[in-house]
């Protein structure tokens, strides 16, 4: 077995085509046995490994430099970097990342997750290397979806006129995560078609010298490719057309459902683990199906996750051009919401809490300033949502509670989602984001109200004394068990509060909590600092009730316990009632 005595990238410098090529097989292999264990990134990975193998053959790393755009191809690179036991032996899964990380190895540069970052992380590295009259290659690897975000475009564009070695890889394998959208892919693709030669040409429009690689999944002509850019004195972008899952039938197949999949079965590729309940973004795609039918002006926006709010292929096929997919550029996806709210249009857009980072600037600027009546679900946007440190949604009630104009709802239930989702996209007053619950769908089946426009007014779903508890969003139900044990410890019933609205205080109510309450808590699923909670308690700074603020500390967390994190935070019942009596007395 090769892959088993690879400790280095040098190493593989010691093989022949024939034995580099067995080489690729056994990474499969590799792949396929974590994967089908594990899960994580299938398809863009598996069509990487030919290309990973090339790349180490010809450059030397870590004194040549190599980036990965978002890391969903660097599995194999972390298998020829010293780290192949995390694929080849099940205790040893979790010793790695999925991502790319300095501290794992030296052949590592930065820790990458969100997209279209590398050639402007490279070009960074490149301009250092100038800087210090270092040598050396840089090797920017980017796939062709990630080539949509602007961050992406804007590097390729300085490129063109950087001074000096560096290298893009383009790895084109013709899909983002879904299909891809845009005009540059028509560029794409004629390059595909012609070999390389097309009427246009983007890369050379940019300034950057180009190669084509028509087979990327073949070592001795990514070996020839790599060879002859290597110590460039320019920019060059290296096209290489590859196959997303290859080796693998059922991602080969269905490139979509296996760009990233859960544990399955090798044999039939059925998920290992069935989930049967309700989904949000399931809910989500439904409601918005019916309301398309009756309304033609309601449409919904993705930027390159359109299962995000359940929209497999048939429901984007039914929704035709009520559904919009700008690729990867949440940019684009948030200042386009407010052309089309602008127009009389009633817009939606999808995206996770992670990347609606990328799009402070528009949210603020585009819509909030604007005033533009845009809707957006903020979906994992919660401690139960993705663990990974670059896929954290734990940031976005400060980020967003804090831009004037905006509306941001946290419902607690299935009820109260529909409800406030619906009445967003109806409404023509306000920019209205809605934070979709965290962990699984909960319904209690009650009433909820349609209209959610008196602002800041939160429920009181309990009258209690003494304690008052104002449980936000996923966390209310946690409000309901802590109220119940703090009123069995006291013999005193708390007031038990859903405030519904992350935005603004309900300061009446507030004030009124003041005659027969001596604490109120929060609890929020999320960062404390710039907060819900703090709002709460500014309020009360200078009276003599006393508040007391459970949420998460401002850090990076990175691959989480959930349960060990909600007890380090002190976010179980019998804390938060423990913690809470004490400061009573």
């Amino acid at each position: 077995m090769y892959l088993e005595k690879i400790n280095s990238p040098s190493d593989i410098k010691k093989l022949s085509v024939d034995e580099m090529k067995k080489l690729t097989q056994e990474m499969r292999d590799a792949l396929i046995f974590k994967l089908s264990r594990h899960g994580g990134h299938c398809g863009p990975n598996l069509g990487f490994a030919e290309a990973t193998v090339a790349l180490h053959y010809v450059f030397d790393s870590p004194t040549d430099k190599i980036v990965f755009d978002v890391s969903h191809q660097t599995y194999c690179h972390k298998m020829l970097t010293g780290r192949k036991d995390g694929f080849l032996y099940e205790e040893h899964f979790d010793n790695i990342s999925g991502y790319s990380n300095p501290a794992e190895s030296e052949h590592d540069f930065f820790v990458i997750g969100h997209t279209s970052t590398s050639v402007s992380l490279a070009l960074g590295l490149a301009k250092a290397r100038d800087l210090k009259h270092e040598s050396g290659n840089v090797i920017a690897v980017i796939g062709d979806g990630s080539l949509s975000g602007g961050e992406a475009l804007e590097a390729i564009d300085y490129a063109g006129e950087f001074d000096g070695n560096l290298i893009v890889i383009i790895n084109d394998n013709d899909m983002s995560i879904a299909e891809n959208h845009g005009g540059m892919y028509k560029n794409l693709k004629a390059l595909r078609e012609g070999n390389g030669k097309a009427d246009t040409n983007l890369f050379t429009a940019m300034g950057l010298d180009y190669v084509f690689v028509k087979d990327g999944n073949d070592i001795e002509s990514l070996i020839a490719a790599f060879s002859k850019v290597k110590d460039s004195k320019r920019p060059v972008a290296v096209h290489i057309v590859t196959e997303k899952g290859k080796g693998l039938s059922f991602a080969e197949e269905n490139k979509e459902d296996w760009h990233w999949h859960m544990p399955f079965d090798v044999e039939t590729g059925k998920p290992k683990f069935n989930f049967d309940g309700e989904d949000y973004g399931d809910l989500t795609a439904k409601m918005l199906l019916e309301k398309m039918k009756k309304d033609e002006s309601v449409c919904v926006l993705t930027s390159g996750t359109p299962t995000v709010g359940g929209f497999r292929k048939g429901r984007r096929d039914e929704a035709g051009r009520q559904f919009i997919d700008v690729g990867i550029a949440e940019e684009n996806a948030a200042a386009m919401a407010s052309g089309i709210a602008a127009g009389g249009g009633k817009p939606l857009y999808t995206v996770y809490s992670t990347f609606i980072q990328r799009t402070y600037d528009q949210i603020s600027q585009d819509i909030c300033i604007n005033n533009s009546p845009v809707a957006i679900s903020v979906f994992a946007g919660s401690v139960y949502g993705m663990s990974d440190v670059t896929h954290l949604g734990l940031y976005d009630i400060p980020m967003l509670s804090n831009i004037p104009n905006l509306v941001y709802l946290a419902p607690a239930t299935k009820e109260e989602y529909l409800s406030m989702l619906d009445w967003a996209i109806e409404q023509s007053k306000y920019p209205v984001a809605v934070r979709v619950p965290g962990g699984a769908v909960i319904s209690d089946g009650k009433e909820v109200k349609s209209d959610w426009s008196d602002i800041n007014k939160y429920e009181i779903t309990k009258s209690g004394s003494r304690i008052a508890v104002i449980a936000l969003g996923t966390f209310y139900q946690l409000g309901e068990k802590a109220a119940k044990l703090i009123e069995e410890k006291t013999g005193t019933a708390p007031t038990l509060i859903n405030p519904h609205y992350i935005t603004g205080i309900d300061k009446d109510m507030l004030e009124d909590l003041k005659k027969n309450h001596d604490v109120v808590i929060t609890l929020e699923d999320g960062i404390l600092e710039g907060g819900f909670g703090e709002k709460i308690a500014r309020f009360y700074g200078n009276s003599d009730v006393k508040t007391l603020c459970f949420g998460l500390e401002k850090k990076f967390y990175d691959r989480y316990d959930v349960n060990e994190l909600m007890h380090t935070a002190h976010l179980t019942p019998e804390q938060i009632a423990e913690d809470t009596i004490a400061l009573l007395k």
